[in-house]
């Protein structure tokens, strides 16, 4: 099965390591999800969509993680990977924001702050509801309150102040 799948991700990543994982999690994905796949349907076909799905899934993720975002009057996307325009703070000034900014994400409860870290890391809303085996509605909910709390405890922070 592998034999015709393996080529595609090579295809996709253009490195044999990454091809590998692809395939794995691909594979994964279908055992995990063999209850959706239809008897009548072309498995090859299926295989594939779950394949490409997969690696856009992944490519966002990462590009999100590299992506920032500069807030002002007209908001500017910053893709850290590709240049490194984003403002260099001293050593110091690092160690208390650093510091700062784990205090309050360890001053929130577990409930509001796992949702919270798994979409900074770059999950998707259903990928953490599935992982966390919570309703979709109450993975948003929980971003946005921890998220609230967040502002409010490094409002220090805030541009302009």
């Amino acid at each position: 099965m592998g034999g015709y799948l393996k080529p595609f991700a090579l295809h996709l990543t253009h490195n044999d390591e990454e091809a590998n994982e692809l395939l794995q999690e691909t594979m994964y994905r279908a055992l995990a999800n063999e209850d959706k796949f239809k008897v009548e349907t072309n498995l090859k076909a299926w295989l594939y969509t779950i394949m490409k799905n997969v690696f856009i899934n992944s490519y966002r993720k990462t590009h999100k993680r590299n992506t920032l975002l500069y807030k002002t009057t007209n908001q500017y996307y910053l893709n850290s990977s590709m240049n490194n325009l984003s403002v260099r703070h001293n050593a110091a000034e690092n160690k208390f924001l650093n510091n700062d900014i784990n205090a309050a994400l360890n001053s929130i409860s577990r409930e509001l702050q796992v949702p919270s870290l798994m979409h900074f890391q770059g999950y998707t809303y259903p990928e953490i509801a599935d992982h966390l085996d919570l309703p979709l509605g109450t993975v948003k909910s929980r971003i946005f309150f921890a998220r609230k709390v967040l502002q409010a405890k490094l409002r220090i922070y805030r541009a302009g102040r």
